[in-house]
């Protein structure tokens, strides 16, 4: 699934994805960890390339009763269990992502290539890369400055960290974009334009996949919840600790969801759309619904029915948020 130049995945790549288990040598054992590793290769093969995060790997074994996955990669398995270890370990992941997608920028020079065909536009962003590198104001900057200009850039703009492709440190090398040589805003527009060419033909032959900081909020862990009779029993007992007798039960639950949504599966309650989301769906509640009638089904019902609503607006529209905002918010 892609969005906004990103690619999400939620775990259908995998589920279209063969399952059957690569043929290996006679042997009447395997381990575990020999097991994982070939699951773990297929699984990233059929994302693009994607290393797995280890809390993915980590959640998908706990899904399936391994909650200590160091102690489950050393046993050893029968050759005849393998192949089922293999799918269920591939299905788990799969419906992790589902969960709890990953957000992905597939690099393969596509974004470069564009505006390298814009004179027009890649003469604008040579400009401004050179009057944010030109700090002294003096019409001059070094060659090595050329790898500056590209950490600028970004993957926003399609550009890999060089951690992330080493063949950037050779390309720069190539172009000569390394020394103090001095050049002027028209000679380094002019070896920018050489580096990011070659770069660009060298990712549509080798792209880079890398992982975003940004979650996707899309409603799977509220459903969770609403088929949970005993973790919506105790909400509802947060519900009304934290409540006053006389206020109204839709009022209670969005004072709740305002306050604590995040904790049960919502975006933090910061976000606009979190508002926005709010409003619509208690505004559905109370036009479905007449007060008395709300009343006499009681929290949990209401619970549910507003969780329900939530989660099926947020399958249809997402929300994603930087996880950096996150980090902001806990300092």
């Amino acid at each position: 699934m892609a969005e906004g130049g990103l690619t999400i995945l939620d775990g259908a790549l995998l589920r279209e994805a063969d399952l059957s288990l690569p043929s290996q040598p006679p042997a009447t054992v395997i381990t575990a960890a020999e097991v994982l590793k070939l699951a773990e290769t297929r699984a990233s093969l059929s994302l693009y390339g994607v290393v797995l995060p280890e809390t993915l790997k980590s959640s998908a074994l706990r899904r399936l009763g391994f909650p200590d996955a160091a102690a489950f990669r050393t046993k050893a398995l029968d050759c005849a269990d393998a192949p089922s270890t293999f799918r269920n370990y591939i299905s788990a992941i799969a419906d992790e992502l589902k969960d709890d997608p990953v957000v992905v920028a597939i690099l393969n020079g596509s974004t470069i290539q564009i505006f390298l065909e814009d004179e027009d536009d890649f003469a604008m962003i040579a400009e401004n890369l050179f009057t944010e590198l030109d700090t002294e104001d003096r019409g001059k900057i070094c060659r090595d400055e050329i790898k500056s200009s590209l950490v600028h850039m970004g993957v926003e703009s399609g550009v890999p960290p060089v951690s992330e492709f080493a063949e950037l440190s050779d390309i720069l090398k190539k172009h000569g974009a390394e020394g103090k040589e001095e050049l002027g805003q028209a000679q380094f527009a002019e070896l920018l334009q050489s580096v990011l060419q070659e770069l660009a033909d060298s990712l549509a032959k080798n792209p880079v996949v890398i992982v975003q900081p940004i979650k996707v909020v899309n409603g799977s862990k509220l459903r969770q919840l609403t088929v949970n009779e005993k973790l919506l029993e105790d909400v509802v007992k947060k519900i009304n600790s934290e409540s006053k007798i006389e206020e109204s039960s839709t009022s209670k639950i969005r004072n709740f969801l305002e306050k604590h949504g995040f904790e049960i599966g919502l975006p933090p309650s910061e976000l606009d759309e979190v508002a926005i989301l709010l409003d619509a769906v208690f505004t559905e509640v109370d036009s479905q619904n007449d007060a008395a009638e709300i009343e006499k089904d009681g929290v949990v019902v209401l619970l549910k029915k507003i969780l329900e609503k939530l989660a099926e607006k947020l399958e249809t529209n997402p929300i994603f948020y930087d996880l950096q905002f996150l980090e902001s918010k806990e300092v």
